[in-house]
């Protein structure tokens, strides 16, 4: 996971309640020690240590003040959003960290690629795959056409849903392989 501030990694994982909500900071070593020490940076003990000029300080927590607070109301309006499949809430989704159907990936993509760049770097996926695993489009092309199954039974057209249930079995079993 990447600092909040910077692109160091972030080795301070801090929770703080502010007005009844939880807030998250992930810090590198420099902006853990900035955001630790802010209170105290001008303590006589200090002086000859790595003090940092309040001025410095509290301009940085201004700032992490209204990062936070946007961050926070960011979060709050998309709370109540829920998957049109599963009806699971993003707060759900945040409370648990677990999703509901494999449709929440696409009902909360705009808030989930962040937290994927920010824990690994990249909103692919980067690294080895199952010996089992044919190709990298498979699965979604069996999510594409389980979504043209569902509009086909919708429209009442059978013809093509009985194809495109022979192509999803026929993929199922070639990844079963």
């Amino acid at each position: 996971m990447k600092c909040q501030k910077c692109d160091k990694p972030a080795t301070f994982h801090i929770t703080e309640v502010i007005n009844a909500a939880a807030v998250e900071l992930h810090l590198c070593d420099e902006h853990a020690y900035q955001y630790l020490h802010q209170n105290d940076a001008q303590s006589p003990s200090d002086a000859g240590n790595h003090s940092i000029p309040q001025e410095i300080v509290e301009e940085d927590r201004i700032e992490e003040d209204a990062d936070l607070k946007d961050m926070t109301d960011e979060l709050e309006e998309s709370d109540f959003e829920c998957c049109p499949c599963c009806k699971l809430s993003f707060l759900d989704f945040r409370k648990s960290g677990k999703f509901g159907c494999e449709n929440d990936y696409r009902a909360f993509r705009d808030r989930i690629e962040p937290l994927l760049i920010g824990i690994h770097g990249a909103k692919t996926h980067i690294g080895k795959r199952p010996a089992r695993f044919h190709s990298p489009d498979s699965g979604a092309q069996l999510v594409r056409l389980r979504c043209e199954l569902n509009d086909a039974v919708a429209t009442e057209d059978y013809e093509r849903a009985s194809v495109l249930r022979d192509k999803i079995k026929a993929l199922e079993e070639k990844a079963k392989e």
